[in-house]
């Protein structure tokens, strides 16, 4: 069986350098990291949790959740929110197709909360990929 999350991260990093609101965002290149360098500047996308699921016995697909989150410094929610917003965009009802693997995201649900020490705000994206090949 293929790596179908991997395909899957892939094409949501590939989505997220293509779109202009979000490189306005995050930066031109956009900063997605699943381990962001010491010193990252914010704001930032983290690929967060990946559960790859088998649709069958076989293994001929498979639903795959991610999660990703958003890093803000900005004083209040703002930024996050608009971050949220340009990235549910850009890969809500994104195909994907790559190394023999098809399948189709969506975004199945996000939030916006202020940080604990008050200086920032996050975000988190839960996206749910149907994936067969």
């Amino acid at each position: 069986m293929s790596d179908v999350a991997g395909v899957l991260v892939k094409a949501v990093v590939a989505a997220l350098a293509a779109d202009e609101a979000v490189k306005a965002l995050l930066g031109d290149p956009v900063r997605v990291f699943d381990v962001p360098p010491k010193g990252a500047l914010a704001s930032y996308l983290l690929v967060g949790r990946g559960v790859e699921v088998p649709l069958n016995a076989e293994g001929g697909g498979a639903e795959v959740t991610l999660s990703l989150s958003v890093v803000s410094r900005f004083s209040g929610q703002e930024e996050a929110r608009a971050v949220v917003a340009a990235v549910r965009s850009a890969l809500d009802g994104l195909a994907v197709s790559d190394d023999g693997v098809t399948g189709c995201l969506r975004v199945r649900g996000a939030e916006v909360f202020s940080g604990s020490d008050g200086r920032g705000a996050y975000g988190v994206l839960r996206l749910r990929a149907v994936m067969e090949g």
